[in-house]
């Protein structure tokens, strides 16, 4: 997310003011933004947020790696087709004995918890004893879902030498896994605990919840994870740092919360190797999945537990750095790929499949690297796509200036053709998700973008009151759009007025301006400019 930052003294203040050039200064020497002589060469004629200092950005190329997609959504070939005829009876009953499986550990589970209110530490030992009733029958779940035998290799390091399990996250089988193997304590979204059945026997695990959207959630997890790495008596915490999961085919970017104490962590490596069906829970439904599993005669599933990665002695090692070798290790033992792909990508594409996109996938930006280059967050990201793909892109995901404007509310100008040619940096005549995303970005990126942004509203606010009205907003947009007609103006009016209460504050205003950073292109240099003629005047007055 774009931090606000401003200055503790404006840069123009409220009356004019004379400056002062000293020729004999280096010319390197920087001067004062936006001082009444050198107002004009702060404004670059080509691009309309060099008095930003955005001078133009770079898009990568879009990448060709997909960690989400399931490479077996149909079902091809013959023998798929027999084997799946064959194998409904056996479907029939390894859903009779996931069912009661399911039930028999959800009341071993409910009996093991009945009566314990004290969650805050370590569950009682018979009541974990009582837990292995529901640990073998989520081994029979596995069963069930053809996962007949499990090939190990290595063994889990002991709980006081690797307090922390990390692994990559392939499907919903994991936990599952882990759960019977393990009996791990989890951090698990919150929306899990309303879970029928699966919210009950997670909280048996003292799972430790998160909501990834919230700062003060993530920290309160941290300091979870401390508190119970820190003592033995609690389990050992397991983690998918890649926080969804992937195809298997690519680690992508971990999130921090298990590196952050700097325990020793072991990795784990998950492998499901096939030929028909791909096992990964991607774009496929849950649904879907599960059957295609109940009719496989077997499925394959690997488990390697990899030496234990520590932080390194005399190096100070933050939590990215041992993210890195961590995930690095896994990638390595996996023979994949690593990518800057995380969860924001995959809410993206979603999006994306909502507005019955031919392409979701196109959509996909690396969010991981857009959130370290940028600071912008994934909420952010998924408010952006929502406003591109209402300028209805094509099949290949490209938007027209014409769309642009439209959803912008820009009538065709002089400036506007600028502000599009600023995000086209192809120069194509269309312009992409990736280079609208990281134009508002780099905008929304610099230091000033939010001094601006009060200063402009100061700027429209001619008659000093609190609020801009219709006919302020209109007339300071005539300067950059003379040929903005009365609808034109109600309709960015309306989009200022993010309230909805028939009239601009100045939080509504800089709200906007965040939303549509693109924007500030209108608002601010023709204001500044014009200053000009009566700060010269006065200027020659005081040089005469």
């Amino acid at each position: 997310m774009a931090a606000d930052q401003t200055l503790s003294a404006p840069l123009l203040d409220n009356v004019p003011h004379t400056v002062i050039t000293v020729h004999e200064n280096p010319p390197s020497q920087a001067q004062p933004p936006f001082d009444n002589h050198n107002q004009d060469s702060s404004f670059d004629e080509e691009n309309p947020y060099g008095f930003l200092g955005a001078h133009g950005f770079e898009v990568p190329g879009p990448t060709t790696v997909d960690p989400f997609k399931n490479y077996t959504l149909g079902i091809d070939g013959l023998y798929e087709w027999v084997k799946i005829v064959v194998c409904l009876p056996i479907a029939a009953l390894r859903l009779v004995l996931f069912g009661l499986c399911l039930t028999v550990g959800y009341v071993a589970t409910v009996c093991a918890l009945r009566g314990w209110e004290d969650k805050q530490n370590p569950m009682p030992k018979w009541r974990c004893r009582l837990m292995w009733v529901t640990r073998l029958c989520s081994r029979c779940i596995l069963f069930s879902f053809g996962y007949h035998w499990i090939r190990r290799k290595g063994r889990p390091a002991p709980r006081e030498i690797a307090p922390i399990v990390v692994s990559n996250h392939v499907s919903y089988i994991e936990p599952i896994f882990f759960f019977y193997e393990l009996f791990p304590t989890i951090v698990a979204s919150e929306s899990h605990d309303s879970m029928p059945f699966v919210g009950t026997i997670i909280r048996a695990m003292q799972v430790i919840y998160v909501n990834r959207f919230s700062h003060s959630s993530r920290k309160h997890a941290v300091n979870e994870i401390k508190r119970k790495a820190s003592c033995d008596q609690f389990p050992r915490l397991l983690l998918f740092p890649e926080g969804t999961t992937t195809n298997g085919r690519a680690i992508i970017s971990f999130q921090l919360g298990a590196f952050i104490p700097g325990y020793p962590i072991q990795p784990v490596i998950v492998h499901y190797p096939h030929v028909h069906f791909d096992q990964s829970w991607g774009n496929i439904s849950l649904a879907k999945l599960m059957f295609r599993m109940f009719t496989q005669f077997h499925n394959f599933m690997e488990v390697e537990y990899l030496p234990v990665v520590s932080a390194l002695e005399n190096v100070k090692e933050n939590a990215v750095q041992l993210a890195q070798r961590t995930s690095h290790a896994i990638a390595t033992a996996l023979n994949v790929v690593q990518t800057s792909h995380s969860y924001g990508d995959l809410m993206l594409m979603t999006k994306a499949s909502e507005f019955k996109q031919d392409k979701p996938s196109l959509y996909m930006v690396e969010m991981a690297w857009i959130e370290s280059s940028f600071r912008l967050s994934t909420l952010e990201a998924v408010d952006l796509l929502d406003k591109f793909l209402s300028m209805n892109p094509d099949s290949s995901g490209h938007v027209t200036f014409h769309d642009f404007l439209r959803i912008l509310r820009l009538k065709p100008c002089a400036l506007s053709e600028k502000i599009f040619q600023f995000i086209d940096v192809q120069k194509t005549g269309k312009i992409t998700f990736k280079q609208f995303l990281l134009g508002s970005a780099h905008i929304l990126k610099q230091p000033l973008f939010r001094h601006f942004c009060e200063l402009a509203f100061v700027r429209c606010n001619v008659e000093g009151t609190e609020y801009i009205s219709e006919q302020e907003l209109g007339d300071a947009l005539a300067l950059v759009m003379p040929n903005l007609d009365v609808d034109g103006i109600h309709g960015l009016f309306t989009l200022f007025d993010t309230d909805g209460d028939g009239r601009i504050s100045k939080d509504d205003f800089v709200t906007c301006l965040r939303q549509n950073p693109l924007l500030i292109a209108l608002v601010l240099p023709q204001l500044l400019r014009r200053e000009l003629p009566a700060a010269e005047a006065q200027d020659g007055m005081h040089d005469g």
